[in-house]
């Protein structure tokens, strides 16, 4: 990305469709008024959905946040409430945008063809191991002769 002086960017790379936040040192902050500074902005050679937001004073500058559209590039410029312009020299600033990269979104073509079918193994596994888990659950039972049945003698001995 070319580098404009005064200007910066928190990314390398401006990219469509995400937030960049934008800071200003120019004129308007060198000069030390506590005016209020505006960002006035478009997207494509057309300046298409103009926009102006106030940016917000810092040590570092003015800065604001910007929603890159998903046009080619961003145009802007900036203004001050005594209504003077820092547009560039009358050229405006224009920065290129890069387009979303492809690699970040994932698609898997298996899971768009037919569902994922379990192998029978599977379900025999699952079997084994609840048959498992029942049988240690009632070994405890079966080695202390409890399987839940009295007899009639045990009953007449605790009356």
């Amino acid at each position: 990305m070319e580098l404009v002086k005064n200007i910066f960017f928190n990314t390398d790379k401006l990219i469509e469709n995400s937030v960049v936040k934008i800071s200003y040192t120019g004129k308007f902050f060198q000069d030390g008024s506590n005016t209020d500074l505006y960002i006035h902005y478009g997207f494509g050679l057309l300046w298409e959905n103009v926009n102006e937001i106030k940016m917000e004073k810092t040590d570092l500058g003015y800065q604001a946040l910007i929603y890159l559209d998903g046009h080619d590039s961003l145009n802007f410029c900036f203004k001050n409430s005594n209504n003077e312009w820092d547009n560039n020299g009358g050229k405006n600033y224009i920065f290129e945008l890069a387009p979303l990269p492809k690699d970040l979104i994932v698609v898997k073509e298996a899971s768009l063809a037919k569902p994922h079918k379990l192998r029978k193994t599977y379900f025999y596994w699952k079997k084994i191991k609840y048959s498992v888990i029942a049988a240690i659950k009632y070994l405890p039972k079966l080695f202390a002769f409890n399987t839940g049945t009295s007899t009639v003698e045990e009953d007449n001995s605790i009356k």
